[in-house]
């Protein structure tokens, strides 16, 4: 996580601090190379370029992932992307010295495209490492790290560190140092187990690196676990995302990964940075002390992404996403009231302010993390990198939209721009309280079960068990054509067992009996 979403919300802060100095660096080449100051239109247009440039970065990043992972898998994949990291952290770091803004949007682009390949694959990663019981919980590593990179990033661009027009680069060389740290620990970590097993067929890689993972040798539960949803599945080799448009049976999995990256890009908390200053300076806070309380913002942000961490488990993901989404739609609700009189009463900016640090820690708690973990437990093995590929497309494609267009509807709205925002949380609330199920502490395969019935499919995974053992074996009351049909069968037959038991569709107490 350190090397990976810790870089993607540094990235979202880092350009914040120096952005006065960047435009001085801009104007002062421009100069140098035309012996002519630029144009104010012209330095907005390259500002702009450079900051939104990270996006369409991430867009092609996250275009590659389904291809990616297949030659190299999830770890070889992720660090195969530390180049880029470094390429980028070289170009941004050395840009004012070699007198090239040219260097700094490449660079944008390029830590863009490691942003948008690790979005994808680290999620995916945590997801197939986990048990079960704690899949939730290592899964908001990823959005704990990416707050405390926002967090880092504001912190590393104070006056006092690198907030200065002589050091401002040092701020983009620091992005080498996670890439270093992930290059030297990641190849002593072992391969994702699920993906060695159904993809590589390598079961002997898939039990050492699930001993390593658990801390224990004996894992047959967790290889039959793999080996059951292997079984239950329609195909063995990784299927493209036109294939997971087609499939029926992943119809309503598809829609709410889509609805839920939407929403997450789309619910506002990227446009609420542009009023933060505006609101700290209307209180009346002196400018020197504006960026030491907008630490305050990264600091929220960072405890209620460990607080969901924490009871994710306990709660569970909808409960989550749910209350985070209406929470919010409450909060932009307030501050759209607070902003429109903030001019009438001394003390409304105060309120303003702490409808910003709520808004903040609702989404934390449950939209800024949990989106990741659903997109991994929605979809078995062979649809998994398709849907993180749609996932990311749709991620970054919100996330330019926000950047292009909030600006342009903040000036026709004004304060009022918010209430878009409320009408987008509150519909993703309701989407999700009537279509999600709780995927908390169940495999995959009961996952993709409970969607059966919303998709008009009947529920196969256990005739699809059956059917391997028909396959060899004429039955007609019992009646098989050789002694190893009968074997074939009979196992067939226990396992069928052994998963009703799981899902409960055969009642416990019985266990003895059938046994």
């Amino acid at each position: 996580s350190v090397g990976s979403s810790f870089l993607y919300g540094y990235n979202l802060s880092v350009v914040n601090a120096p952005a006065s100095y960047i435009k001085t660096f801009y104007n002062k080449t421009w100069i140098d190379r035309y012996n002519e100051p630029i144009g104010d239109g012209t330095v907005t247009l390259l500002w702009s370029v450079t900051v939104s440039i990270f996006a369409i970065g991430g867009l092609v990043g996250a275009l590659t992932v389904s291809f990616l992972i297949k030659a190299l898998g999830r770890k070889g994949t992720l660090l195969a992307n530390n180049a880029l990291a470094l390429i980028a952290a070289l170009l941004l770091a050395l840009g004012e010295t070699a007198g090239s803004f040219e260097m700094l949007i490449i660079g944008r682009f390029i830590i863009g495209m490691d942003s948008g390949v690790s979005l994808s694959v680290l999620p995916m990663y945590l997801g197939e490492i986990s048990p079960r019981q704690v899949r939730g919980s290592i899964g908001q590593f990823h959005a704990i790290f990416i707050c405390l990179g926002v967090f880092i990033g504001q912190v590393l661009g104070l006056p006092e560190i690198f907030g200065q027009e002589s050091r401002w680069n040092f701020l983009f060389g620091f992005l080498a140092l996670p890439a270093l740290l992930q290059l030297c620990v990641l190849p002593f970590l072992p391969e994702s187990p699920r993906f060695l097993l159904m993809e590589r067929r390598d079961e002997a890689g898939a039990e050492k690196a699930f001993q390593a993972f658990l801390g224990r040798s004996d894992v047959s539960r967790e290889l039959e676990e793999v080996h059951a949803e292997s079984r239950a599945q329609n195909t063995q080799r990784t299927a493209s995302v036109l294939e997971l448009f087609r499939k029926r049976s992943l119809r309503w999995q598809l829609i709410t990964v889509i609805v839920v990256m939407s929403c997450y890009q789309l619910c506002g908390l990227n446009a609420i940075w542009y009023y933060t200053n505006g609101i700290l300076q209307k209180a009346g806070f002196e400018p020197t002390l504006i960026p030491y309380i907008t630490l305050s913002t990264g600091g929220i942000e960072t405890l209620a992404a460990v607080i969901s961490g924490l009871v994710i488990e306990k709660v569970g993901r909808r409960p989550l996403l749910i209350f985070g989404f209406s929470a919010m739609a409450v909060f932009f609700s307030l501050l759209t009231v607070f902003l429109h009189y903030q001019d009438r009463f001394s003390w409304m900016p105060y309120l303003s302010f702490t409808s910003i640090l709520l808004l903040i820690a609702s989404f934390c708690s449950g939209p800024g993390g949990v989106p990741f973990v659903l997109t991994g437990e929605l979809f078995e093995q062979s649809y998994r990198p398709a849907a993180f590929m749609i996932a990311g497309t749709v991620n970054w494609l919100s996330n330019f939209a926000v950047g292009l267009l909030f600006p342009f509807i903040q000036e026709a709205l004004q304060t009022f721009a918010f209430l878009l925002f409320v009408v987008v949380c509150a519909a993703g609330a309701v989407y999700l309280l009537v279509v999600l199920p709780e995927t908390k502490n169940k495999t995959f395969m009961e996952i993709s079960q409970s969607f059966s019935k919303i998709n008009g499919v009947p529920d196969q995974t256990h005739e699809r068990e059956m059917k391997d053992a028909l396959d060899t074996a004429t039955v007609n009351g019992l009646q098989c054509t050789d002694e190893s049909s009968i074997s074939v069968l009979t196992f067939h037959i226990t396992e069928c067992f052994r998963a009703a038991l799981e899902t409960r569709l055969i009642n416990p107490e019985r266990n003895r009996e059938i046994n």
